[in-house]
């Protein structure tokens, strides 16, 4: 399941990062469902949009069009993922804190808006950049029409280790990208990958790095 971000759409996302490619050579089911106005209701923070001054309620959205799909497709239910960009990765977050049905999410540029008082494991994989405007690294208001307000990336990180059991993580770096990476209790992990000096926006391996991930971490 791959969710745009604010302003943007299904078609954009499809066209944007890179999903049907690789989809097609690693032979998985890739969907792109549009958001009310352009917009997900991620449960918190007033964003954004329409889609959350009219509470649409987009889990159930979500939900209903996995289904959907389910009934159409031959999925395997314990690979089931959900990425997004910006609202979209906020979206994602929300997924983890009010459905079992995603195995991994992978928010990108993203961050959790969500009170999550009941969250529920899940492996995640965040990509964020020091030095976006927009939802900032370090937590505080950003820029833009919605201003975000969300936690620091490294402390929201860190809470999902907790939520999820983990190991102290590991971090390797390359480049201007340093991956920190924990081992989880049910072969769930957790992984955060800082992109120094990066905007808003979704980074040229994302796609690939977050598919590696998924494909390693089954429900």
């Amino acid at each position: 399941m791959v969710l745009h971000g604010g302003f943007g759409s299904a078609e954009q996302a499809e066209r944007s990062y890179g999903w049907d490619q690789l989809a097609d050579s690693s032979k998985f089911v890739v969907v792109y469902p549009d958001g009310v106005r352009r917009a997900w209701n991620v449960n918190g923070g007033g964003c954004c949009g329409k889609a959350a001054r009219e509470h649409i309620d987009d889990v159930a959205f979500i939900t209903a069009a996995v289904a959907d799909v389910t009934k159409n497709v031959s999925i395997d239910a314990s690979r089931l993922y959900a990425t997004g960009m910006s609202n979209g990765g906020m979206m994602s977050y929300t997924l983890a804190c009010n459905t079992t049905l995603f195995a991994a999410i992978g928010p990108v540029s993203g961050t959790q808006l969500d009170p999550c008082r009941s969250p529920h494991r899940v492996s995640v994989m965040a990509i964020h950049g020091t030095a976006d405007p927009m939802v900032p690294y370090g937590g505080g208001e950003g820029r833009g029409f919605a201003h975000i307000n969300g936690p620091p990336v490294p402390e929201l990180n860190a809470l999902w280790r907790k939520i999820d059991q983990c190991q102290l993580p590991v971090a390797t770096t390359s480049g201007s990208v340093t991956t920190s990476t924990a081992g989880c209790t049910d072969h769930r992990g957790v992984a955060l990958v800082t992109v120094g000096d990066g905007g808003h926006h979704w980074p040229h391996f994302a796609t690939a790095k977050l598919w590696e991930f998924f494909a390693g971490h089954p429900r």
